[in-house]
């Protein structure tokens, strides 16, 4: 089943041509995103009619590769348009994270007939969730939800929590451990990502995401209860991930976009909040606050912060476009993969550090009046916060270290 067929937009989607295309239309959506970015947060209004409009705005599409009829920009492209979207609003930019990483994976290791299938739903302006992560377990890792065969067809038991995007896509991407002890089904053993339609009987999904921060994800839990697929729905993960694919590089940078837009998006509220409604400490000696010699030099602190995790997720995009790069030299594909890995856990360190600094010092240099409640800055602070905890920075430091020591590739594990 195509995700037109799972539940048809309203009007096909717009195809995206190039890089500078998708740049242009993502500026464009921002700017109208960020209007009301605060007052979403605020009263926890899920943004449905923004995703609507990114949708038909042809930029989900923009990973499809071209003998498909997609626009196949480059990991780097895709992640400067998330960049650009989370300046605006965080919440949106992080709900098609997945999307992408799921059509990378359908990439990877669908066969011929799911990626006809699905990159056609894809550029019909669908979108797929991730159902992925689960609770209960000995570590984040660890998988109970089941696929199991019944007659010619697989059954789906389980409970999955954090799934990003869900309240608003057409697919799940569905990350289970394969039952089949007896070997009936003649499928491999390990895990499979079921592509379902978000209306299959038996799914259930909860909107009861209740983060201190990117709170209009539709990060809630969704259920599945005899879930029925057919074979051709089940896409074996260890082809994208147990190997040198890039595969999570890619939706680390992602990541990394994120919170470098956060960043980026939180000095700007600042920048705005002093030149236009801060006070200058009497002792400063000036008349606008704009002018205080110890405020100028705080900016510069932040502003370099910002431009450094800017930086460095422009040349953690280019390493990971070279290690996905079709064209370069296969003997070379683990290497560039591993330095793929580490240019973006990199990135990852000094984008995590600069969404968090800046959102908070966005008070102390703005002073009592910004902590006003209804003007809502502190959605900055809480975005960050919550965001950055999705992967921790200290195992970055470690795969780093490890690599500049004892030259030890980091690991393939779909999160570095």
């Amino acid at each position: 089943m195509t995700l037109s067929e799972a539940a048809a937009r309203p009007a096909a989607a717009d195809r995206i041509t190039s890089a500078a295309h998708a740049f242009s239309v993502a500026a464009h959506l921002a700017a109208d995103f960020a209007l009301e970015a605060a007052a979403r947060d605020s009263g926890r209004v899920l943004p449905r009619q923004e995703i609507e409009r990114l949708a038909a705005s042809g930029l989900l599409a923009i990973t499809v590769p071209a003998e498909y009829g997609g626009a196949d920009l480059s990991p780097s492209a895709v992640a400067e348009v998330v960049r650009i979207l989370a300046t605006a609003d965080p919440n949106i930019a992080q709900i098609p994270h997945s999307h992408f990483v799921y059509v990378n994976l359908v990439r990877l290791a669908g066969s011929a007939a799911q990626r006809e299938r699905y990159f056609a739903g894809v550029l019909d302006g669908g979108q797929i969730a991730n159902a992925q992560s689960e609770r209960g377990g000995a570590t984040v890792a660890e998988i109970a939800t089941t696929v199991r065969p019944v007659g010619d067809r697989f059954r789906i038991d389980g409970r999955k929590f954090y799934c990003t995007g869900s309240l608003f896509a057409n697919l799940l991407a569905v990350l289970t451990v394969l039952d089949d002890p007896e070997q009936r089904s003649g499928l491999a053993a390990g895990e499979y990502i079921a592509y379902l339609p978000a209306t299959a009987p038996g799914v259930r999904i909860i909107d009861d995401w209740n983060g201190i921060g990117q709170r209009t994800t539709g990060s809630g839990t969704v259920s599945f209860d005899e879930v029925l697929v057919e074979r051709d729905q089940l896409i074996p993960r260890a082809a994208a991930v147990r190997a040198p694919t890039a595969y999570g590089a890619f939706a680390q940078l992602l990541h990394v976009a994120i919170d470098a837009g956060i960043a980026r998006g939180a000095l700007t509220a600042a920048t705005e909040f002093v030149r236009t409604a801060s006070r200058p400490w009497f002792e400063a000696g000036v008349t606008k606050a704009i002018d205080d010699p110890l405020l100028i030099q705080r900016f510069g602190e932040l502003a370099v912060a910002v431009t450094a995790a800017e930086a460095t997720l422009g040349a953690a995009g280019a390493a990971v476009d070279a290690a996905t790069d079709t064209g370069a030299q296969h003997h070379r594909t683990e290497e560039l993969t591993a330095e793929a890995s580490l240019a973006v856990a990199a990135a990852k360190v000094l984008a995590d550090q600069a969404a968090n600094e800046v959102s908070s010092a966005l008070f102390e240099v703005s002073g009592t009046r910004s902590a006003a409640a209804d003007l809502n800055l502190h959605h900055f602070w809480r975005n960050a916060r919550t965001h950055t905890l999705h992967d921790p920075i200290r195992w970055k430091y470690q795969h780093i270290g490890r690599a500049q020591l004892h030259g030890t590739a980091p690991p393939l594990h779909g999160v570095i």
